[in-house]
């Protein structure tokens, strides 16, 4: 009872600290997202979109990606206390209570649900349904249960291009849902090389990720066939006309690096080269964005 009481009181006194909250938002994570969505919303139109759209938009869909980063803490606080990258997040050290998390969680889901609805509904229910994705179905049901967590649970990560285009339109199309595959596409190498590099603290954690329960050489095929796989799923903005030579010089050369640093994962066995692979895929779909913004700001 002292030990609860007296983790109790450090929760209290320092979960009040502002950046205790903001790290639980996973905010360079939101960043990205935000970014990908925004490229949606440009490429939604021909033009700029208009401010109101951007701006709102942005806003609803970053509330509700924070609500769900913040409800992936407080699900995952037992698993995050015996990984070594994890353990001294706000909920697992406690210096944020769960009571607190879920509170600040759902205060962001609602008001990231009412100014997408705002816009229109299409834009909130979709945007909702990626926070489920993420904080239920991958983090509460798939995480735990199945090696190929990361790519059935990886669509709800993908869909930020699409909540962008439907922000400023109101309506699916499918230039919308090729943004969505090329961040589906790209997500489990990019996961698995982590996975890779942190195959320890997630067999200590009894997570089954691929490197766990496969081994580390199917995981490496693995990426290296995913990232074959983004070569391909990579030019079809191209092929639709979506995009231009710009685009498809630029996102082609990414992914052939990509498949470079895939290929030294795994051919080679230098120690830290799953880290270097996580990392430059972490640039890669940073700049595969910027490209595709580029490109339509170009043509436009």
């Amino acid at each position: 009872m002292a030990q609860f009481q007296r983790t109790a009181s450090v929760s209290t006194r320092v979960g009040a600290n502002w950046r205790d909250y903001y790290e639980l938002t996973k905010p360079r994570v939101v960043a990205m997202l935000l970014l990908t969505a925004l490229v949606g919303m440009c490429l939604a139109t021909p033009g700029w979109p208009p401010w109101s759209a951007v701006l709102v938009g942005l806003f609803g869909i970053g509330a509700q990606a924070s609500a769900a980063a913040v409800f992936n803490h407080v699900i995952d606080w037992k698993i995050d206390t015996k990984m070594q990258r994890t353990r001294h997040r706000p909920v697992a050290e406690g210096r944020v209570s769960q009571g607190a998390a879920l509170a600040f969680a759902v205060i962001l889901m609602v008001m990231g649900f009412i100014a997408c609805w705002w816009l229109n509904p299409l834009t909130a229910w979709l945007t909702f349904a990626s926070l489920v994705g993420y904080a239920l179905v991958y983090t509460q049901w798939l995480k735990p249960a199945t090696p190929q967590n990361i790519v059935i649970g990886g669509l709800a990560g993908a869909m930020p291009p699409l909540l962008g285009w439907t922000a400023v339109t109101g309506e699916l199309h499918a230039h919308a849902l090729l943004l969505v595959m090329i961040i589906f596409t790209w997500t489990p190498p990019h996961f698995w090389a982590l996975a890779i590099h942190r195959r320890h603290d997630y067999a200590k954690a009894d997570v089954p990720m691929l490197p766990v329960t496969h081994g580390v050489g199917f995981t490496q095929t693995m990426v290296l066939l995913y990232t074959l796989l983004l070569v391909i799923v990579g030019i079809f903005p191209w092929l639709t006309g979506m995009s231009g030579w710009l685009y498809l010089v630029g996102a082609t050369t990414l992914n052939l690096v990509f498949v470079g640093y895939a290929w030294r994962l795994k051919t080679q066995s230098q120690k830290g080269i799953a880290w270097q692979t996580f990392k430059f895929s972490i640039w890669h779909i940073f700049a595969t964005f910027v490209v595709l913004l580029a490109d339509h700001a170009l043509r436009y």
